[in-house]
C-alpha cells in the first residue's frame, strides 16, 4: 500500500518512530485541565461582545452590520492568518512557552477594547485579540495527543472543547449580573482604573483570569512528541526529521478529498453555531421583550450546562465506535449531531414565546456541541505528529474564518439588507442557520468514505514505521 510520507523523504534514510517517555495519567490530566482554563478565559474574552451590542451600538454609535464585523472578520480574520504561521511554529517550538506569550498579549488586547470610545479603535483591539488566541489551540491540540493515548483522544480533545461553552455562559453570566450593579451605557467611577463606562468596566473584568492562569502555565512541562517522523543518517544515527512546509503540503493534497469534506462541513457548522451565539442575546431581547441581563443569565446557564454535556457525549461517543472498529466515528458522530439539531434549530426561532424559545435552544445547543472535540480529534488521527500543529492551524483557518468570521456578519448582512428590518432577526436566525447546517451535513456526508481511505493509509504507516 502507498504511505503518505516516505516517497517525500528518501535521502533521509529510514523512518522510525521515536520512543518516547509514557506520561501519568494523572498529569495528563492536570495538564488538559489548565489548558482548558486557558480555553475558557479565551472564549470569555472574546464572547462577552455579544450580550454588549445594544450598549456599544448606543453609546459609540454602530449599526448592526458594524457590530458584526467586530464580532467576526475583525477578531477572525486576524485569528485565522496568524493561526497559519503560529501553528508551524507549535511543530518546532515550545508549545507552552508560546501559549504563555499569547495568553498575556490577547488579555492586553481586551483591556484596550475596553478603552475604546470609537469605532476603529474597538476594531483595532478586536484584531490584535484574535492574533494572541491563534496562539492557543493549534499548540493545545498538539499537546493533548502527546499527553493522551489514541483510545482517548475524542474525550481528551472533548474536555478542552468545553472551554468553548464554558467560557461563552461564563460570558453571558458575568455580563448578565455585572447590568445589575451597572448601567451598560452610563459612565462608572471605580477604584484603579477611574471613570469609564458599565459596558467597558466588563471588560477589565474579564481581563483578570489571565494572572492566575499565567501561573498555573508555568507549573506543566512540554511532553515528548509521539509518532514523530524519524530518519537515520549515513552515520547509522536517528534523528527526528525537520519536516519541510513541502511535505505537510504533499499530506494535505494526497488528502485533499477527505479534509476538504471535514472542514468545509464543520466550517459550515461553525458558522451555524456562531451567527446564532452571538445574536442569540439580541434575538430574545428585541424579539421576545428580555432585559439583558435575564438574557445573559439564562443563556449563560444554557450554554455551560448544555454545551460540556454534548460536547463530552460527542467525544465518548466518537471513542466507544472507534473501538468498535468504525474508522469514521468521529465524523459519523458529528453528521448524526447535526441531523439532532435540525427540528430544534429550526423551532426555536418561530415559537411564539421566549420560554418556548428557550426551551428549544437547550437541545439545540446540546446538539450543536458534539461537534468540537472530535472535529480536531480527526484530523489529529490521520497526522504525523510534526504536521499537527500546522494541520490544526489549517483546519482552524477555514473554520474560524467561514465559521467566526462570516457567522456573525452574514446574520447581520441578512437583517439589514435582506429583511431590512432590526425586529426580524428571528427569520435571519432560521435562515442562515438551518442553511448552514443542512450543508454540513452534506458534506459530512460525502466525506465519510474519503476520511476511512485516509485513517487506513496512516494506519498502514504507522506499521510500516514501527
Amino acid at each position: 500500500m502507498e504511505t503518505t510520507i516516505a516517497t517525500d523523504i528518501e535521502q533521509a534514510g529510514p523512518i522510525k518512530i521515536k520512543a518516547i517517555r509514557k506520561t501519568s495519567s494523572l498529569y495528563a490530566w492536570y495538564c488538559l485541565f489548565v489548558l482548558l482554563g486557558i480555553y475558557v478565559n479565551s472564549f470569555l474574552d472574546r464572547s462577552i461582545l455579544a450580550l454588549l451590542v445594544g450598549p456599544i451600538r448606543s453609546t459609540v454609535g454602530l449599526s448592526d452590520s458594524q457590530m458584526g464585523f467586530l464580532m467576526g472578520p475583525a477578531f477572525a480574520v486576524f485569528y485565522t492568518i496568524a493561526g497559519l504561521p503560529l501553528g508551524w511554529l507549535a511543530d518546532r517550538m515550545s508549545r507552552l512557552t508560546l501559549i504563555a506569550v499569547g495568553q498575556v498579549f490577547w488579555t492586553l488586547s481586551t483591556v484596550a477594547f475596553g478603552f475604546g470610545r470609537t469605532w476603529t479603535h474597538l476594531a483595532i483591539a478586536r484584531c490584535n485579540v484574535g492574533i494572541g488566541e491563534a496562539t492557543l489551540t493549534p499548540s493545545a491540540h498538539s499537546l493533548i495527543s502527546d499527553l493522551f493515548p489514541s483510545n482517548q483522544i475524542g474525550r481528551a480533545m472533548s474536555v478542552y472543547g468545553m472551554g468553548i461553552y464554558i467560557g461563552s455562559g461564563l460570558a453571558s453570566l458575568i455580563g448578565g449580573m455585572l447590568t445589575h450593579g451597572y448601567e451598560l451605557d452610563k459612565t462608572h467611577s471605580l477604584p484603579f482604573i477611574g471613570t469609564h463606562l458599565g459596558w467597558q468596566i466588563i471588560f477589565f473584568v474579564v481581563a483578570l483570569p489571565t494572572i492566575p492562569l499565567t501561573l498555573l502555565l508555568l507549573t506543566l512541562r512540554e511532553p515528548s512528541r509521539k509518532n514523530q517522523v524519524m530518519a537515520v543518517n549515513a552515520a547509522g544515527e536517528k534523528t527526528v526529521l525537520d519536516v519541510p512546509f513541502s511535505m505537510f503540503l504533499s499530506h494535505v493534497w494526497q488528502n485533499r478529498g477527505t479534509l476538504f469534506c471535514h472542514t468545509f462541513g464543520f466550517a459550515c457548522l461553525a458558522l451555524s453555531g456562531y451567527g446564532a451565539a452571538a445574536w442569540m442575546p439580541e434575538f430574545f431581547i428585541r424579539i421576545h421583550g428580555w432585559s439583558p441581563a435575564r438574557a445573559g443569565t439564562l443563556i449563560g446557564l444554557a450554554t455551560i450546562i448544555s454545551g460540556p454535556l454534548g460536547i463530552i457525549l460527542g467525544g465518548i461517543l466518537g471513542d466507544k465506535l472507534a473501538q468498535r472498529g468504525r474508522l469514521d466515528s468521529k465524523m459519523r458522530v458529528s453528521m448524526y449531531a447535526a441531523l439532532g439539531w435540525l427540528p430544534f434549530g429550526i423551532l426555536g426561532p418561530l415559537v411564539a414565546t421566549g420560554e418556548l424559545a428557550y426551551l428549544c435552544m437547550i437541545p439545540a445547543l446540546f446538539f450543536s456541541s458534539m461537534h468540537w472535540g472530535i472535529a480536531p480529534a480527526a484530523i489529529q488521527e490521520i497526522m504525523p505528529n510534526q504536521m499537527r500543529g500546522q494541520a490544526s492551524a489549517l483546519y482552524l483557518f477555514v473554520i474560524s474564518l467561514i465559521g467566526l468570521g462570516l457567522g456573525p456578519m452574514v446574520l447581520a448582512l441578512v437583517t439589514d439588507y435582506v429583511f431590512q428590518d432590526d425586529q426580524q432577526i428571528h427569520y435571519s436566525l432560521l435562515l442562515t442557520t438551518t442553511t448552514a447546517t443542512i450543508l454540513g451535513i452534506f458534506a459530512l456526508a460525502w466525506g465519510l468514505p474519503r476520511y476511512r481511505q485516509s485513517r487506513t493509509r496512516y494506519e498502514q504507516w504507522l506499521k510500516d514505521c514501527s
